[in-house]
């Protein structure tokens, strides 16, 4: 049996961390992340060693624990540089999810990038108005481009679509009512419901109609004089079929005009301008929305738009006036880099002509489908070649927009599926999730599905070259 003696002499074996910073490996680590990144990741590696020796004694087994220095210092380099690189990284999205959430939505033009490395390289102007050297309003450029290419009277920006209709309920109608249909009160990603914003906005809910049949008799007689806003939500993720009815947005501005009552219409990821793609028929357009009299219109800026993380809120300027007023505000504000990423994307929706190749998010969108194929088949022989344990094929297959929109179309694609003789499908799948950068595919029938679709330029050879070691 083991003695505490026994185990004393196991936990002695371990290598000091020193010793172990000595290794090659921890070496090189410690050259390009720091010594204190290294010395914290051997200490982890090292601690978790001895906590092993002591779980196996208290089982009652006191043989010596197989003790490889150079192993450990390799996994303590891989843990430093890890946490040295970030969370957020360069991947490769395979999945033919063109808006993924997980993968950081809407992929930034290449013209808003450049923007960002000369305007934001050192200081920037953010909030100073140059003409008179005093403070400004660090929104004024965005604002400006979101009217011209609206039409509308006034427009702010903040930093995502949820925080824009927190902000919109809070400023408009905090202490009063809020009228929705009760087929809108819907939950999307993270939790984010509807009748929680309200309730934390201090805002009063009024659900009118029932779940799947609304009318515009039901707004009306909801109305007092407590009434604030009438509030529409595009219920993004959510669809109903059958036996529904909800009223159209230019009934509920006849409505909200009739009594002067505001109306409000959460678009989500909604389009911002008509025609940009057929794909996006079924999406609510921000401007037609606009041009039907609704007063405020939020939407956001990493979906269908294309651009970075942010939620716009469009529409008359008394009311966009009192968003910015409201002590949220401030708490919800880009910051430099977001704010020049913003205004970038919104200066490409300028010239029609380009656009459409521009934005990336639009250009995957419409990539003809003679297109994929051909890029499908050229990356199954690349494939097949690198990689003889790989039974490689394509097949007709969808790709979607992704984030919460036309939840129920797809978009034809080709997809190149692979077998692996010794892997199964989520194996395979967590080696190139495991590969630097990451790649990301889906998994069907136990096939692991690559879609060319949301592949950048030069990934295919990327892919190739992560496959050719997996055996």
């Amino acid at each position: 049996m083991a003695t505490k003696k026994n185990l004393q002499t196991l936990l002695c074996a371990v290598p000091a961390v020193n010793e172990l910073i000595g290794e090659p490996a921890l070496a090189k680590a410690s050259e390009r992340w720091g010594h204190d990144a290294v010395v914290a990741a051997a200490r982890e590696v090292l601690d978790e060693l001895r906590g092993e020796i002591r779980r196996r004694h208290a089982e009652g087994d006191g043989a010596d624990t197989k003790i490889d220095a150079k192993a450990l210092a390799t996994s303590a380099a891989e843990r430093a540089g890890k946490r040295s690189s970030g969370g957020v990284r360069r991947a490769i999205n395979a999945t033919g999810v063109i808006l993924h959430t997980g993968l950081g939505r809407a992929v930034l033009p290449e013209q808003v990038l450049r923007d960002l490395a000369a305007e934001c390289a050192g200081y920037a102007a953010v909030e100073v108005d140059l003409a008179t050297g005093a403070r400004g309003k660090r929104d004024t450029a965005a604002a400006e481009l979101v009217r011209t290419l609206l039409g509308c009277e006034d427009a702010t920006v903040v930093n995502n679509n949820a925080a824009a209709t927190m902000l919109a309920l809070a400023a408009l109608a905090r202490g009063r009512e809020v009228i929705v249909s009760r087929g809108q009160l819907v939950e999307i990603g993270g939790s984010f419901r509807m009748p929680d914003v309200m309730k934390e906005s201090g805002a009063t809910l009024v659900e009118v109609g029932a779940t799947n049949r609304t009318r515009v008799e039901d707004y009306r007689d909801a109305i007092t004089p407590q009434t604030a806003l009438l509030l529409a939500v595009h219920p993004s993720n959510f669809r109903m079929i059958g036996f529904t009815e909800e009223v159209p947005v230019a009934e509920l501005v006849k409505l909200g005009h009739r009594y002067s009552v505001p109306v409000v219409y959460d678009v989500g990821s909604g389009a911002l301008l008509p025609n940009l793609a057929k794909e996006l028929k079924e999406e609510p357009v921000v401007k037609s929305a606009l041009d039907a009299g609704v007063d405020l219109v939020l939407f956001s800026g990493d979906k269908i738009l294309g651009g970075p993380q942010a939620g716009i809120a469009a529409g008359k300027k008394a009311l966009v006036e009192k968003l910015r007023s409201h002590p949220l505000y401030r708490a919800f504000r880009l910051d430099k880099l977001i704010l020049r990423a913003l205004e970038s994307t919104l200066a490409l929706y300028l010239d029609p002509k380009r656009r459409s190749e521009a934005l990336p998010t639009l250009r995957m969108l419409t990539r003809p489908l003679k297109e994929l194929e051909g890029e499908a088949k050229a990356l199954a022989k690349k494939i097949a070649a690198a990689n003889k344990a790989l039974a490689v094929d394509t097949a007709a297959d969808s790709s979607r927009l992704g984030s919460g929109s036309l939840p129920e179309h797809e978009i034809p694609t080709v997809v190149v599926r692979l077998k692996h003789k010794n892997l199964g499908a989520e194996a395979l799948a967590a080696r190139l999730r495991a590969h630097e950068p990451p790649i990301l595919g889906r998994i069907q029938d136990d096939r692991l599905l690559l879609d060319p679709r949301t592949l950048q330029a030069g990934e295919a050879d990327e892919i190739g070259h992560a496959l050719k070691g997996i055996k």
